[in-house]
């Protein structure tokens, strides 16, 4: 019968096989601590902007990826001020604020700084934010400051909008961002209204207040309007905030992910590799009376024991780093600058149940390889592990491999959010089918690794060792192919996708520059207008339209003011026909009706209409990009000409820095978990060889040629994990070219970046050699009389 002491008499036996799936558990626990308390703070926050508004009144929907993150529906300017008449006199409020925005920036010497959102002076009690130096703006040109700018009171500024540069007088200081003018300029030049801050009276009843203000709304707009209190004012954040924290999301599901899988793996792959180490233990326990079920036990109890500890331990780890992770992302746009991590037990307590689940599932198959051991087994060698093919894992095996190699493909027609998931997803099932298969794949390949050494004695002896021991082989071996699988992947699809880049954009132009906006967010019209050859600007101006849906539009310089065409699937949906008059909202709020005058397949946008009828509806559309005649290096207020491969260049630097640290985090988390998987399969193979290397000594081998062996083996395995971790993700890379190719309509080519490559496969050739070598040479060492001593459990 299992029993504690029996258990705590078996892990004190087995504490050094053990400890590195304690550390494994421990980071895995870590990993996923983090990961979750990360995501459950990414939840969206109240603005900042409206910090001190106790009571929001906001148009309905919440920005998210069902809407492309586009913001919601504008009020009308009569509906705004119907709004500000019914709410002002409710009893309890102080005052009704529209939020009115439009973008601005100062220009200090030179360039644009600071933010780049104009609101009128009341909106900025809605922060609060002070006045620290001088006066509000009163009249047109006045403008209040972020005192961070460095500029004083009274010196002239110039303000840089999307029409182009514009002269104003800074009337004061502020201890916020700014820039503040006139709340009668903000009402002239700023968008349409989705917020109308309320601020109330001193001793105003929360609750009262807040019922008055939902029947002044319900009388006015009816159910076009939400009064958000507390913490449901963060349904008011920035379609822009909500982008990043999706993104933000996708990279932390992919490091839970990633952390749970590699757990699972590398504890599996331990314990796989205990249970062959015991069959003999457990074939004597059998011998005196001990039941599969008993033995099963044994296994899981070591499991959970090692659990429970490298759980709680990782928990601590994991909650200790999540800030500065959190800072982490921050930093490089994964989530918005209002993110924090929240402390709250039931992410930590989760991620605990996860780690032991995670060590219980990895000795899952090898409790039942341990529960079919016979008696007999404690009297013979097994060296090589028995019979190393099941049924289920012939299947299981198979079954993995062709999903995988599914996943690759159907990767290759994946829309644009889900291509990374599925080469993960696919290369995740490789590598677990292949390793499930190794038994099989692993004798050719190590006939055809080991036949370049063979004629050596140390060469033979190594090849032979590793050929007969099948499950030992492919125990080490298989951290090196998770190793050199996710590091080939993730840079080949850095890689590729920067490769795909280029292909698209050499393919797509012959312009002599690219206009790009230069510390501001976008182009203005009259950036534009001095890059581009005399004439009109033919430059698109992107902006958002509201029909039934928001939807993608783009002003364009080939339509009449009156005009519209949309593409046929927004036709198809809404049922428009061409000749059909159809209203549309802008994002001031009007709403235009504008005839159909066409449904052409394969439009730029959902909805083409004139540059003029944008630019006369929405005051704060910018211009991403312009391809330009003018030569390159040329300068303008928030702008400059770069050459057509440069701004390739540039975009791809970009997209390669946010690229790669999503990749750190991946590669971190595999390569840490495959480095110590590595060296403790290397320190249970030696310890387990101490017999093996006792006969070689006795027959007259020297120390250093069993090290030798020992170091040539390692060799040889690592290599065949090289080889096996190309083989999983070169298919996934194939199926994400493939991807990009369909969408970039150019050829892309499959981009390895072979010297990270060689680092990789180097880096696991010097942990796994120096491990056996250092761990091989003690043991052959300390058993030189070990013929004097009678074989243990552990050694035979």
């Amino acid at each position: 019968m299992l029993t504690p002491s029996l258990l705590r008499c078996l892990l004190r036996g087995r504490w050094t096989g053990l400890a590195g799936t304690f550390v494994a558990l421990c980071l895995g626990a870590a990993v996923l601590t983090a990961s979750a308390l990360l995501l459950t703070s990414a939840g969206p926050r109240v603005p900042a902007r409206y910090a001190a508004a106790p009571l929001l009144v906001h148009t309905p929907g919440v920005p998210g990826d069902d809407n492309n993150f586009a913001e919601n529906r504008p009020w009308s300017p009569e509906t705004v001020e119907a709004l500000v008449r019914a709410l002002t006199p409710v009893p309890g409020v102080a005052a009704a604020v529209p939020d009115r925005a439009f973008y601005a920036q100062a220009v200090v010497r030179g360039r644009p700084a600071g933010a780049h959102e104009a609101r009128g002076w009341s909106t900025a009690a809605l922060a609060p934010h002070r006045l620290v130096a001088g006066r509000p703006p009163v009249g047109a040109g006045e403008v209040v400051l972020d005192r961070a700018l460095g500029l004083a009171p009274g010196s002239p500024v110039t303000l840089l909008t999307a029409r182009g540069p514009a002269p104003y007088t800074v009337s004061g200081l502020t201890d916020g961002p700014g820039p503040y003018v006139s709340d009668g300029e903000a009402a002239r030049l700023g968008g349409g209204v989705r917020v109308i801050g309320l601020l109330t009276r001193p001793g105003a009843d929360p609750a009262a207040v807040r019922a008055a203000v939902r029947r002044a709304v319900l009388g006015v707009v009816g159910g076009s309007g939400r009064v958000l209190a507390g913490p449901d004012r963060a349904a008011a954040e920035p379609a822009a905030d909500a982008r990043t924290r999706w993104i933000g999301m996708q990279v932390l599901t992919a490091m839970a992910l990633l952390g749970g899988f590699v757990s699972v793996f590398v504890v599996a792959s331990t314990f796989a590799f205990r249970v062959t180490q015991r069959r003999r233990e457990f074939g004597l326990l059998r011998a005196v009376g001990a039941t599969p079920r008993q033995v099963r036990l044994i296994v899981y109890g070591e499991a959970l024991a090692v659990g429970v500890v490298a759980a709680a331990a990782g928990a601590l780890l994991g909650a200790a780093v999540a800030p500065a992770v959190g800072g982490v992302l921050v930093a490089a746009g994964f989530e918005p600058e209002s993110f924090g991590v929240r402390f709250t037990p039931l992410p930590v307590a989760a991620a605990v149940v996860a780690g032991i689940t995670a060590g219980l599932l990895g000795a899952w198959s090898a409790s039942g390889r341990a529960a079919r051991v016979r008696p007999l087994e404690a009297l013979r060698d097994h060296a090589a592990g028995g019979t190393p093919m099941t049924r289920v894992r012939w299947i299981a095996g198979v079954v993995s491999v062709a999903g995988g190699l599914a996943l690759a493909v159907a990767s290759g027609s994946a829309g644009e959010d889900a291509l990374v998931n599925d080469v993960l997803l696919a290369a995740m099932a490789l590598i677990a089918g292949l390793t499930l298969l190794a038994p099989v794949v692993f004798p050719p390949l190590v006939r055809g690794f080991s036949w370049p050494i063979s004629r050596p004695a140390v060469g033979m002896l190594a090849g032979r060792s590793a050929m007969t021991a099948v499950r030992r082989t492919a125990a080490t071996a298989a951290p090196v192919l998770l190793t050199v699988g996710f590091a080939v992947l993730v840079t080949g699809m850095v890689r590729t996708t920067a490769a795909a880049y280029a292909a698209e954009r050499a393919a797509s132009t012959s312009a002599a520059a690219v206009l790009v906006p230069d510390g501001a967010p976008g182009l203005s019209d009259a950036a534009l207008a001095a890059a581009s050859a005399p004439g009109a600007i033919t430059t698109p101006l992107p902006t958002t339209v509201y029909g039934a849906r928001p939807l993608s539009a783009l002003g364009d310089g080939g339509l009449a003011g009156d005009e519209a065409a949309v593409s046929e699937w927004v036709a198809r949906d809404h049922g428009w026909r061409t000749g059909d008059v159809v209203p549309l909202t802008f994002e001031d709020g009007s709403t235009v009706r504008l005839r159909i005058a066409a449904v052409p397949s394969g439009a730029p946008a959902e909805v083409l209409v004139s540059r003029d009828t944008v630019r006369a509806h929405d005051p704060s559309a910018l211009t991403p990009e312009a391809y330009v005649s003018r030569p390159a290096g040329m300068a303008f207020p928030g702008a400059r000409t770069v050459s057509v491969a440069d701004r390739a260049a540039g975009d791809q630097a970009e997209e390669d820095r946010l690229v790669w640290l999503f990749t750190l985090l991946l590669v971190g988390v595999s390569a840490g978990y495959s480095g110590l998987a590595i060296v403790n399969t290397q320190v249970m193979a030696a310890s387990a060889r101490a017999r093996e290397f006792a006969v070689l000594r006795l027959s007259g081998t020297t120390r250093r040629q069993v090290t030798a062996a020992a170091a040539v083996e390692a060799a040889l395995v690592t290599g065949i994990g090289a080889v096996l971790g190309l083989a999983v993700a070169v298919p996934a890379l194939l199926g994400m070219r493939a991807g990009l190719a369909q969408k970039s309509g150019a050829a892309v080519p499959l981009v390895v970046p072979w010297p990270t490559v060689a680092a990789v496969v180097a880096a696991c050739l010097v942990l796994a050699a120096g491990a056996s070598t250092v761990f091989s040479g003690k043991t052959s060492f300390t058993l030189k009389n070990a013929q004097s001593k009678p074989p243990t459990s552990e050694n035979a």
